[in-house]
């Protein structure tokens, strides 16, 4: 297995895909299912996002390690329009949207880390861990 997953996300299908990939790589990295499929559930959650308000970025999955305890990275990263308020934005039930607005604080709390780098004009990076 690579070290590195990187995947563009256009469409709906490469974020199908990611799911799916994520899942496997999450997987062979020696999660069990349960991480597995929050792993999963945190890419599908980012990427659509992408689509949402950016129309296209990337993401990147990668095995990381820190105290000797493996875990996996998430990165995804886009050129859209920024998040105006980070702050507000990591609040329940915000959204800029119309949607419920659980998706990045739903993030933060699936994960073991969560970082959202933003701005008005400058696009979004969001980078979480989980760790075994």
């Amino acid at each position: 297995m690579s070290a590195e997953l990187h995947r563009q996300i256009r469409s709906e299908m490469d974020v199908r895909q990611a799911i799916l990939e994520s899942r496997l790589y999450s997987q062979n990295a020696g999660f069990g299912d349960t991480p597995s499929r929050l792993i999963a559930t945190a890419v599908s959650e980012l990427t659509r996002n992408i689509l949402k308000y950016a129309v296209s970025g990337e993401l990147t999955l990668r095995r990381v390690t820190a105290m000797g305890r493996p875990g996996i990275e998430i990165e995804v990263k886009d050129e859209g329009p920024g998040i105006a308020d980070c702050e507000a934005a990591m609040k329940d039930h915000f959204s800029s949207s119309g949607t419920l607005g659980l998706g990045l604080p739903g993030v933060k709390r699936m994960m073991d880390e969560f970082s959202l780098e933003s701005g008005p004009g400058q696009g979004t990076r969001v980078t979480a861990r989980k760790w075994i």
